[in-house]
């Protein structure tokens, strides 16, 4: 639309009807890229009525300026194309007011309300009436823009602050080019210094993209990518805060350790997109049963570990670790109707108890997992593997995971 505006204004200067017709399409691309805007940046613009919205105003904003520029004007129609503007944005609001009734939208209204009352009292009034209109028509979508860009978009960030202050400075355009008309005239201001709030805008909006680009970034960088939960990283960083704010504060922190059982078999016997699946579900699962101030995180193919903030206590995390297995003890039902069994051994560390520092910690909570699967398929191990001794059982598998843990650290 602000293409099309510039395009429009290079025939601004042709005589008769095409200057009048470049003059009204420049002034509508103009007004239609205010209201595209508007309504793209709030979060309800799927909502019937916001697209009734968009396009009532779309229609009055278009019908003013289309008859402001005609040439001779239709005085009889400008009374009720003003009234438009302040009607419509009233009858959609209160049209939907019971089901849908956001505060930015009677902002929206009294903006319209007070550019309908501004416009019947200078239109017929004045000399330049007519322009006074126009610019009010121009300084209330750019400022409702800005007013949109705010309500929507509340960061604290150079290309937010600099998009606001485009807009805020865009809208004041309308104010101060008739003042200059009426108090100095003979100061001529090139058409590129009226012009530079839109390329501020632009400027605005290109950091705040690039902003976005770098949270994203970010985001990928801590987070797993399949789960959406914390990574080992961002896991370490969040566990060395907590044992920090624990020592501080002589509190405790409970380290959880939950590898899944049986999930190989998952992925060999129903494939690995089940398996997916399955740590998709199981991810959900346990940020459903912890507090918003706990840390959930997957730290390997199939472990997950969990950091329990204060308060918490020894017999809490356990109170957890059985909901967590109690959660895992039925099927999982997948999206595609089929279904996987699983299990999970926990390991428990709490801090300073069983640890003074965040490696001691991990290595304590990785034995007691093991432990814990080790206890679990112990007495199936002595029935299938008769020529095996109780002591060969116990420190077969868990010096080596033992020490793999330790090194991986």
């Amino acid at each position: 639309m602000i293409v099309l505006h510039f395009a429009a204004f290079l025939f601004l200067k042709l005589p008769g009807n095409e200057g009048i017709v470049a003059e009204a399409i420049g002034l509508s691309a103009l007004i239609w890229a205010g209201l595209l805007f508007m309504w793209s940046s709030v979060p309800y613009r799927g909502e019937i009525s916001s697209r009734w919205m968009f396009a009532l105003l779309a229609i009055a904003n278009t019908l003013y300026i289309a008859l402001a520029t005609m040439n001779p004007i239709a005085a009889w129609a400008l009374t009720p194309a003003a009234v438009l503007l302040g009607v419509l944005p009233l009858a959609v609001t209160l049209w939907v007011v019971r089901k849908f009734n956001p505060r930015l939208r009677w902002i929206l209204v009294c903006l319209y309300a007070a550019l309908s009352i501004f416009i019947l009292l200078v239109q017929h009034r004045l000399a330049n009436g007519i322009d006074l209109a126009v610019n009010a028509v121009l300084f209330t979508v750019y400022f409702s823009c800005g007013i949109h860009f705010w309500y929507s978009y509340r960061r604290v960030t150079a290309g937010a602050f600099i998009t606001i202050a485009g807009f805020a400075t865009w809208s004041v355009v309308f104010v101060m080019a008739p003042l200059k008309e009426a108090f100095w005239p003979a100061v001529q201001i090139e058409s590129e210094v009226w012009n530079l709030p839109k390329y501020v805008v632009a400027v605005g909006m290109i950091l705040l993209l690039l902003e976005e680009q770098i949270e994203h970034n970010k985001y990928l960088a801590q987070h797993d990518h399949l789960t959406g939960l914390a990574n080992r990283r961002f896991f370490q960083d969040k566990l060395e805060a907590a044992l920090e704010h624990a020592r501080r504060s002589e509190t405790q922190v409970a380290l959880l350790v939950v590898d899944l059982d049986q999930f190989k078999q998952v992925n060999d016997t129903l494939g690995h997109h089940v398996g997916d699946q399955v740590l998709k579900r199981v991810a959900d699962m346990f940020l459903a049963r912890v507090r918003r101030t706990d840390t959930v995180a997957r730290t390997g193919g199939d472990e997950f570990s969990i950091i329990l903030s204060e308060p918490t206590s020894r017999d809490r995390a356990a109170i957890v670790v059985r909901s967590l297995l109690q959660l895992l003890l039925e099927p999982i039902q997948l999206d595609d109707a089929v279904s996987a069994k699983i299990g999970a051994s926990v390991g428990i560390a709490v801090f300073p108890d069983d640890a003074k520092d965040l490696q001691t910690l991990c290595i304590e909570a990785d034995l007691r997992m093991y432990d814990s699967k080790f206890d679990a398929v112990e007495p199936q191990a002595q029935t299938t593997v008769s020529q095996t001794s109780p002591d060969d059982l116990r420190s077969k598998p868990r010096l080596p995971h033992a020490l793999r843990r330790v090194t991986d650290r």
